[in-house]
């Protein structure tokens, strides 16, 4: 009887022990202090730039409109090249239209970060553009190589045969074309020509030697520019890449251009739009 009792003893302790935790706990909940722990709100995520789009329905495409086979502008006002078809099947995924900017290589980088959603037209990746905007992954490989006439082909084979008092060197200002030229041909007679669209004419007509600029763009203007050849474009004179620009901090839209253009080039798509303009 007497250990029964004991037993009876330290049961009603405990009991009454947890009730008075239990008050506690309700007390202090009632009195202001922290209750137990609640499952936090989760926040809604920010509005993105793909929100943006998708809301306004329209994707502000910059672009120069003057870089063959990757943009130009016709003289009916509308574009058309390589990237022009691939940014309208990005726009028609997206289910909006597209909208264009028509910028230059000098203006490209304060337009887009001012007015525009992507950035198209054969824009070279490089870190002083990369400060200012994202890219998005490369969609083709294509470093410089220059194009001249077609009997000088043997003559300017090198960066050293065309850096030469001799030679002269034309470039359209604002892009990397003339970064590489003020770069290596330092020695040449450098003549800077505004006009990207008819600058290959300048060598044709015998006001120009050589122009070094993207290896795609050399193949496509030999085709356009009977007498002009492409010096060897399988073997540019350094690595260069092509991409698009999108802004800076906007990862959602980012990764939606990117799974976009993954697809395309899975597909074929990618491939037959190239073909179409390069073939």
């Amino acid at each position: 009887m007497k250990n029964l009792l004991v037993y009876l003893v330290a049961v009603a302790a405990v009991s009454f022990t947890g009730s008075a935790s239990a008050q506690t706990v309700q007390a202090g909940t009632i009195s202001g202090r922290p209750a137990a722990s609640a499952t936090p709100a989760v926040a809604a995520p920010a509005p993105s730039r793909l929100d943006d789009v998708l809301a306004r329905h329209t994707l502000r495409v910059c672009t120069t409109g003057d870089y063959k086979p990757y943009s130009f502008l016709k003289p009916d006002g509308q574009f058309e090249g390589i990237d022009i078809d691939l940014v309208e099947s990005l726009a028609k995924s997206l289910g909006v239209k597209a909208e264009y900017v028509k910028t230059s290589w000098s203006n490209l980088m304060n337009d887009f970060v001012a007015k525009c959603d992507i950035a198209v037209g054969g824009v070279s990746t490089t870190l002083e553009r990369q400060k200012r905007a994202f890219f998005t992954q490369p969609y083709m490989v294509d470093g410089k190589t220059p194009i001249v006439r077609c009997g000088d082909v043997e003559k300017y084979q090198t960066v050293e045969q065309i850096d030469q008092p001799n030679v002269r060197t034309i470039v359209n200002p604002g892009g990397t074309n003339e970064r590489f030229a003020k770069q290596f041909f330092t020695h040449s007679q450098l003549i800077e020509y505004p006009d990207n669209v008819t600058i290959f004419k300048q060598i044709l007509d015998g006001h120009a030697d050589v122009m070094v600029t993207d290896a795609s763009e050399t193949l496509l203007q030999q085709k356009l520019n009977p007498g002009l050849c492409s010096v060897h474009p399988d073997k540019p004179f350094q690595f260069g890449e092509k991409a698009y620009l999108v802004p800076r901090g906007e990862a959602p839209f980012q990764q939606y251009v990117d799974q976009w253009l993954h697809l395309a080039r899975s597909t074929g798509e990618f491939q037959a739009v190239v073909d179409k303009w390069l073939k």
